[in-house]
C-alpha cells in the first residue's frame, strides 16, 4: 500500500480539504447555476498559480503537467433540491438545496489534487487534465455540454476517471468493474385527460384514476414481460398527481416516473412500447393519454483498459483486500459521455464510518465520511503519477 502518500495527504492537505468540502456543502448550488460555486474552484487554482478556462459557463478546465499524453479527472459540482437533515454545523444555508450525493467530497477532492500535483508538477511525465464539471444532476447533463465546448480537446485525454462516494462500503474501500456500471435514463410524463364529474355517475364514463391505474400496471409488466429476463430494467411511476375532491373524478391525471436500463436496444424497444400503447389503453376508459419521453444519459459503460489501470492503482493504494468489485446500480449519471468519447471508469469509494449508520445518496441525512476525500485525492494522484 502507499502509506507515503496517504499519510502525506492526511497530515498535509487533508485539514484544507475538509475546509474545501463544508464550503460546499453549506453553499450548495443546482445544476446550471453553480456560479459561486466556480467563482470558488476558480479562485483557489488562481492562488495555485494553476491555469483554467471557462467552459459551459459554470465549468472548469485545468491542466497541470507537460506532455502530449493527457489522462483527465472529473469531478461534478452541482446539488439537488432537497431540504437537509443533518444538524450539521454547516449544514445547507440555502432552503431546499443540499449535496446529497457527495460532490461536495469530490470537488473539494479534485481541488486537493490539483494543489498536490502543483507542487509536485516535476515529477509528471504526462498532462492532467482537471474538469470541474455542472449539473450532473439535471438532464440533458453538463457533460455533454462540456464536450460539445472542447473539455475533451487541446489534448485530448487516453483516459478519464471520476469518483463516486459509496455509502454502502467503508472509508478505505475501493470498488470498480469493467462493463455496465449505471443505467441509461429517461424520464416519463403522461398526462391522462378524463371527464371530471360526481364520484356517485361512473357511468357517465371518463374516469382518468381507472385509467392511469392500468396505465401504471401495463407499465409493470412491459419490463417483466416484453424483455429478456437477463437484460436489467426497471420502469417506475414514482408521482401520481389528481388533485380532486374526495367525492369527485378529476379532469386530469399526471404521471410521472423513470426507465432505466443497460442495453440501447431494449430500451428504444420499451419506449417504443410506452408511447405507442399508452394512448390505446386510456381509449378503453374513454379517455385520453399524452405521453412525452425525456431522453436521458446513456449507460455508463467502464472501459477494461481504463479499469484494469484503475485496479492496479486502487490495489497500490490500499491493498488488494480493500479493492471490491462494485454491483452494477439502476442510478445514472452523464459520466456516461465522456465514456461514450474516450476510454474511461466511473469507481466508487467507500464513504461508511466503521460503526455508525450509514444513509444512502440522494438521502437528506446523508453524512458521508470526510475522510473519502482523501481516498478519492489520493486515487487520483496514484492514477496521475503511475499513468
Amino acid at each position: 500500500m502507499t502509506d507515503q502518500l496517504l499519510t502525506e495527504l492526511k497530515e498535509n492537505y487533508l485539514e484544507k480539504a475538509i475546509a474545501h468540502r463544508r464550503h460546499f456543502h453549506q453553499n450548495p448550488e443546482l445544476s446550471f447555476l453553480e456560479y459561486k460555486t466556480a467563482e470558488y474552484i476558480r479562485a483557489r487554482l488562481t492562488e495555485l498559480s494553476i491555469e483554467y478556462k471557462e467552459c459551459f459557463t459554470t465549468g472548469t478546465i485545468a491542466h497541470i503537467g507537460s506532455g502530449e499524453r493527457c489522462i483527465a479527472l472529473r469531478a461534478d459540482i452541482d446539488a439537488i433540491p432537497i431540504v437537509e437533515n443533518t444538524n450539521l454545523n454547516y449544514s445547507s444555508v440555502n432552503y431546499n438545496i443540499m449535496h446529497a450525493c457527495g460532490h461536495d467530497l469530490h470537488t473539494a477532492a479534485l481541488l486537493t489534487v490539483a494543489e498536490y500535483l502543483k507542487k509536485n508538477e516535476s515529477e509528471l511525465n504526462c498532462t492532467v487534465k482537471l474538469i470541474f464539471q455542472p449539473a450532473e444532476e439535471e438532464q440533458p447533463g453538463g457533460a455533454i455540454r462540456m464536450i460539445n465546448e472542447g473539455a475533451l480537446e487541446n489534448p485530448i485525454p487516453e483516459m478519464i476517471f471520476a469518483a463516486h462516494i459509496f455509502p454502502e462500503k467503508e472509508v478505505g474501500t475501493i470498488c470498480l468493474s469493467a462493463g455496465p456500471v449505471m443505467a441509461s435514463t429517461n424520464e416519463i410524463y403522461v398526462d391522462v385527460f378524463g371527464r371530471g364529474g360526481h364520484a356517485a355517475q361512473p357511468q357517465l364514463g371518463g374516469d382518468a384514476i381507472l385509467a392511469s391505474a392500468n396505465i401504471i400496471n401495463y407499465f409493470q409488466s412491459v419490463t417483466t414481460k416484453f424483455r429478456n429476463p437477463v437484460s436489467p430494467s426497471v420502469l417506475s411511476i414514482a408521482s401520481i398527481d389528481g388533485r380532486s375532491a374526495v367525492n369527485a373524478f378529476p379532469d386530469m391525471v399526471r404521471m410521472k416516473g423513470v426507465l432505466r436500463c443497460y442495453d440501447e436496444e431494449l430500451r428504444a424497444h420499451l419506449l417504443g412500447l410506452i408511447s405507442e400503447r399508452t394512448p390505446k389503453l386510456a381509449e378503453l376508459y374513454d379517455c385520453r393519454a399524452e405521453v412525452n419521453i425525456v431522453h436521458g444519459y446513456p449507460a455508463v459503460m467502464n472501459a477494461t483498459r481504463a479499469v484494469d489501470f484503475a485496479e492496479h492503482c486502487a490495489k497500490n493504494l490500499v491493498g488488494k483486500e480493500n479493492v471490491l468489485p462494485f454491483e452494477p446500480k439502476m442510478w445514472a449519471e452523464d459520466f456516461a459521455y465522456y465514456a461514450e468519447a474516450i476510454q474511461g471508469a466511473l469507481v466508487f469509494i467507500g464513504s461508511a464510518t466503521k460503526g455508525e449508520e450509514s444513509y444512502p445518496l440522494h438521502n437528506p441525512h446523508l453524512r458521508p465520511d470526510e475522510n473519502a476525500i482523501l481516498y478519492i485525492a489520493a486515487f487520483f494522484i496514484e492514477l496521475c503519477k503511475d499513468f
